[in-house]
């Protein structure tokens, strides 16, 4: 295999910024849905890219697969039923899993190309999928969650690469209402909601979405993640049913988890806004 020795860069042309990591591209492949590149990075182990941008690496997948996941299912009551939508790469899916209360956990991904890949370059972050509480189902998330029976979830997971292409369509009131519609009294979405210094009006208005779609409470989590613009993300959780995101935090359970960066003071901490987001979002 002939590979490529430079350096991938992620420019943001909207913001001035870029992000660059020394690498091998490795694989290169165009799936009905979208551009899959797989690098081999110096200091960052595999690195995926979809469309040119980054999805996931081997050094800091853990913060936002952690983030992403228990800060949520650590603030529901009771998340038996859990559904993911992307998430192709199966970390998140790995760590819902982590928890023993969860009795199922599906994850909708369009594009297989994107896991059988992930278990390629990225076995660690597949390690679940045999679970028997696992299901991985290939097909489009939207008509998934359309078809739902009625109260059957009691957590979705939106684990989206940005608001474009086959994602597009999860970033609204219209896809918000089928959740709504799909969750239990209790339940709650989380959704991956860029980053709180470049995308702030994007944030703002997934947050108006929600409410308007009959989501009584949102709330957003920040976290570092390195390969992503800026380097600083976010997660917006919308509820079903207003009240603390903190009803479980457990600290023998959460020392189970055997989490790299949650615990209940990252729990915590990842609530607890800057004084010019929590302005701009009404927090």
């Amino acid at each position: 295999m002939t590979l490529d020795r430079s350096w991938f860069t992620e420019p943001m042309e909207s913001t001035g910024t870029a992000f660059s990591l020394k690498a091998e591209k490795v694989h290169e492949e165009q799936t009905p849905y979208q551009k899959i590149e797989i690098f081999k990075t110096e200091t960052f182990g595999w690195l995926m890219t979809i469309d040119g941008c980054t999805m996931v690496s081997t050094r800091d997948n853990f913060l936002y697969h952690e983030m992403m996941s228990h800060p949520a299912l650590n603030s529901h009551p009771n998340p038996k039923n859990v559904v993911i939508v992307g998430g192709g790469d199966c970390g998140t899916l790995r760590e819902v899993l982590r928890h023993p209360e969860v009795a199922s956990a599906t994850q909708v991904e369009i594009d297989e190309r994107v896991t059988r890949l992930a278990e390629q370059y990225f076995p660690e972050l597949c390690e679940k999928n045999a679970d028997p509480r696992a299901t991985l189902f290939f097909g489009d998330g939207i008509q998934w969650m359309k078809d739902a029976k009625p109260g059957s979830i009691d957590l979705i997971i939106i684990d989206s690469t940005d608001p474009v292409g086959p994602a597009e369509g999860l970033f609204g009131k219209k896809f918000y209402l089928d959740c709504i519609k799909a969750l239990g009294p209790d339940g709650m979405l989380v959704q991956q909601s860029e980053s709180p210094l470049l995308h702030l009006g994007l944030i703002k208005e997934m947050h108006q979405a929600m409410r308007e779609a009959g989501f009584v409470q949102t709330h957003l989590l920040h976290f570092p993640q390195v390969i992503y613009p800026s380097g600083w993300w976010s997660a917006s959780i919308a509820c079903k049913k207003a009240g603390p995101l903190a009803s479980r935090l457990d600290e023998a359970a959460i020392a189970a988890l055997d989490a790299q960066f949650y615990n209940a003071d990252t729990h915590r901490a990842a609530f607890a806004l800057p004084t010019y987001v929590r302005k701009a979002l009404g927090a």
